[in-house]
């Protein structure tokens, strides 16, 4: 890697809270400015900018007297002195890339939290109960190739082929090409070969901004995670009706594609309730529906209609039951509206369960470090997941983060990121010093 210039000075002293929210201050603040959009951030997944990132990280720790190293899978990876080469460590991880148009802090969040405890233990003469390893992550989001967890799937060995062959939406090139160009070990990745070695991974933590709005409505700075929703998403389905003249087709002749979905997303809705009242949990979202732009027009009934369908339960069960339910809501809309409906390949997670020893670790580490015990479950997918369904125990911090997340709108406060970073320091110290 190219190294950019170092930022920093290493000071021999504990850090205290003011030096902490100049630190982490500088970090958040000189990566956005590195990595602008029109609109917030965009760092690509796979991209020059998701490298540079990298490497101002990297410049970052060397300064500071870190160790730091490049894994197969071209991720960063940073650790106290002499402690590279544990037998067994911790894992503090999360990725460095956004959406589009994005929020600085989803993804980043994690790896700065896992920098500051580091520095922690550095400037203080501590060291942790078990070696610590942080780990900047490429490739987590799904919006620039459709499928997610894309750098924790090559270093796991779960990579799909068709998650290779997925297409970058800017540039329409597959995933793997974009993987071969910055150098990845393609042949190991294509044949599912882990590029870490797991066995040596004793627990996995993953800090991240809550993206949903509980921790601000109940005035919580932080909170402990007890499980990640799984999904079934598909980047694109098409409804394909008939076209015709908006005046002069009677709705007994009509084929409308855009009616045909709208009685498929109110019936997904309906189960939804139906789910959600039964105690089950469940939540539906089409985030892209449009018509085609060179054809559609106000008086003129559309062709077709292409639509994304992102479906996420805590449940595997609920899951395959709305899996089920899709196809044969699908099948009973395009009788009754004389459509037809084109799916493409499901894109799948599992759900998971944090590990019940870690959720109980970090709820002690979390009043140890004078805040009240708090645990909910994650809403949103994270890399976390992928490590817990490789085998790997498992746990997360959330942040209070207002104005949610994957938009230029995010608002997490300092203070509250140091009060979750407190948590995870604790927990990686371990009950006794």
């Amino acid at each position: 890697m190219t190294a950019v210039a170092p930022i920093g000075h290493a000071v021999e002293q504990p850090l205290d809270h003011a030096a902490e929210l100049e630190i982490v201050g500088r970090l958040f603040g000189e990566i956005a400015a590195m990595t602008p959009d029109t609109e917030g951030v965009s760092r690509p997944a796979f991209s020059t900018i998701e490298t540079r990132t990298l490497e101002y990280l990297e410049a970052f720790a060397r300064k500071e007297g870190l160790e730091v190293w490049y894994d197969a899978g071209l991720n960063a990876n940073f650790a106290l002195p002499g402690d590279r080469e544990a037998e067994r460590f911790t894992l503090v991880a999360s990725h460095v890339d956004s959406v589009p148009f994005g929020g600085n802090y989803d993804g980043l969040a994690g790896v700065v939290s896992g920098l500051l405890c580091l520095l922690r233990a550095q400037r203080s003469g501590h060291r942790f109960s078990t070696p610590v390893h942080v780990l900047a992550m490429r490739g987590e989001e799904s919006a620039w190739f459709g499928p997610c967890y894309l750098g924790s799937k090559a270093l796991t060995g779960t990579l799909s082929s068709a998650e290779l062959a997925a297409r970058h939406r800017g540039d329409g090139r597959p995933l793997g090409e974009h993987m071969a160009e910055i150098g990845l070990p393609m042949e190991d990745i294509r044949n599912g070969a882990p590029l870490a070695d797991l066995s040596r991974i004793e627990t996995y933590i993953e800090l991240h901004i809550e993206q949903g709005p509980l921790l601000i409505g109940r005035n919580i700075p932080a909170a402990v995670v007890s499980g990640i929703r799984g999904n079934f998403r598909h980047r694109e389905i098409v409804c394909v009706g008939e076209a015709g003249h908006s005046g002069a087709v009677p709705k007994a002749y009509r084929r409308d594609p855009v009616l045909a979905l709208a009685d498929l997303l109110v019936r997904l809705d309906e189960s939804w309730t139906t789910i959600l009242n039964k105690g089950d949990d469940l939540v539906v979202t089409s985030g892209i529906v449009a018509t085609d732009p060179e054809k559609h027009a106000m008086s003129r009934i559309p062709d077709s209609v292409r639509f994304s369908l992102d479906i996420r339960s805590q449940s595997a069960e609920t899951l395959d039951d709305m899996r089920r339910l899709l196809k044969a809501e699908m099948r009973q809309v395009e009788r009754e509206r004389k459509v037809r409906f084109e799916v493409d390949p499901e894109l799948r997670v599992e759900p998971a369960l944090c590990d019940p020893r870690i959720v109980d670790g970090l709820k002690a580490a979390m009043e140890r470090a004078g805040q009240e015990p708090f645990v909910m479950a994650s809403g949103g997918g994270h890399d976390a997941a992928v490590f817990a369904g490789a085998g790997v125990p498992a746990g997360m911090v959330f942040v209070r983060n207002q104005n949610g997340s994957h938009n230029p709108a995010e608002a997490m406060e300092l203070d509250d990121f140091l009060r979750a970073a407190d948590i995870v320091y604790e927990f990686l110290m371990g009950e006794k010093r």
